[in-house]
């Protein structure tokens, strides 16, 4: 594998995730600079909390899925790709999608 490839998707990746960072900052900013009520903020940041505790999960059961179809990958010894392998990574990813909407539902009923 050519590392010399990843330097400018990371590159790229991180000036991407630094000007969303900068985005949401400046929003929130000028929500609270433009003096709304102290429920709608509240509202605001606690929606905010949720949203990336949510993303954590979600991405949290996507990656455990894959990391076992990886696992299996290694387990059946297969050495090149071949459409049976991406298959199984496809399946797993939407494995962990699927656990992820069952733990999202689960939850919410449990507010509810």
């Amino acid at each position: 594998m050519d590392f010399t490839l990843l330097i400018p998707i990371t590159l790229f990746v991180c000036i991407a995730y630094s000007v969303k960072v900068v985005v949401d900052a400046y929003t929130r900013r000028r929500i609270v600079e433009s003096r709304g009520s102290e429920d709608m903020v509240r509202s605001l940041l606690e929606g905010e909390a949720a949203r990336r505790r949510h993303a954590s999960l979600h991405w949290g059961c996507v990656l455990v899925a894959l990391a076992l179809g990886f696992g299996l990958v290694e387990a059946t010894g297969v050495d090149h790709a071949t459409p049976g392998v991406i298959g199984l990574l496809l399946g797993a990813t939407g494995l962990g999608n699927v656990a992820y909407y069952v733990f999202e539902r689960r939850g919410s009923k449990a507010n509810a």
